[in-house]
């Protein structure tokens, strides 16, 4: 089949991989965009398996936590410059967002959108993005906004990194203290698990990364036996950067992060979520 160019940009985009070796995964693929990435990362010419937002590279990211710490709201708001997002008047919107959404107890962005806006119900959430987008005079995307609550036992703990730049919710034993709270927001801040547990991770992702190693074995010449013993190898070095309890802890790196935890009272993290400004409109542009 024909494949265009628009396509082969495409995956070079997301992968950084050459014009050719784009274009041959592509054919071997039948156009398949994912089964493309998946070919490059076996032949270790993908330079990364996702591509960062271009669409907004500025605005903020706040979150917004209830007094009894049971629930909380975080939202990603973007703009076209630094300059703007500084500006009281923009993080007062982008606040007054975040405070509305968790006091109306709405996680579901569409709904938020079509709601009166707190500060003035005559006019819709939408409505006053667009009017903040005639008054400032840059174009705001709103492309996420998440609604959290704590199960039982447990409560809601956030961290906002490089003001506003990385946003990040922790579900964690409510019996933790704030230093613990923070270290683990911290964690997922800086260290962007995809998991709690190696438990968490759904089995054709393991499959996946137990594939592409065996594949990069092959290639690089590794005899048949010792395959499978590679392949698991690769897949606990996976757990140790996918997973927050298997990540070397950011303030001690010689210890994991379960092992931190086990030493402050068997704290237990049950979920986490972390919004990076630019991903969100990455996502919504596509």
């Amino acid at each position: 089949m024909a494949i265009s160019a628009a396509t082969v940009k495409e995956l070079r985009d997301k992968t950084g991989a050459g014009m050719m070796d784009c274009q041959r995964a592509l054919t071997e693929s039948g156009g398949d965009m994912e089964e493309a990435v998946k070919i490059l990362r076996k032949k270790g010419l993908s330079a990364a398996a996702k591509k960062a937002g271009r669409a907004a590279k500025d605005g903020l990211v706040a979150v917004a936590v209830s007094p009894d710490a049971g629930k909380a709201a975080m939202v990603e708001v973007n703009c076209e410059t630094d300059f703007v997002s500084r500006t009281e008047r923009y993080q007062a919107f982008v606040r007054s967002l975040v405070g509305q959404a968790l006091a109306e107890g709405v996680g579901d962005l569409a709904v938020f959108l079509a709601r009166g806006f707190a500060g003035d119900p005559s006019h819709t959430v939408a409505q006053r993005v667009a009017s903040e987008i005639a008054t400032i005079g840059e174009n705001i995307l709103f492309p996420r906004l998440a609604l959290v609550a704590a199960g039982p036992g447990m409560k809601i703990g956030s961290y906002v990194h490089m003001g506003g730049k990385i946003g990040v919710l922790v579900e964690i034993s409510r019996a933790a203290d704030d230093e613990t709270v923070k270290d683990v927001a911290m964690q997922v801040a800086a260290a962007d698990p995809r998991f709690v547990r190696p438990e968490d991770v759904p089995a054709a992702v393991i499959r996946e990364e137990r594939e592409i190693a065996r594949a990069q074995a092959q290639a690089a010449g590794k005899p048949e036996q010792v395959l499978d013993k590679i392949a698991d190898g690769k897949v606990a070095k996976y757990f140790e950067i996918a997973c927050l309890l298997n990540q070397p802890f950011v303030k001690s790196p010689e210890v994991t992060v379960g092992n931190m935890l086990a030493t402050r009272g068997a704290v237990k993290v049950a979920s986490f979520l972390r919004f990076k400004l630019g991903e969100g409109a990455a996502v919504t542009a596509q």
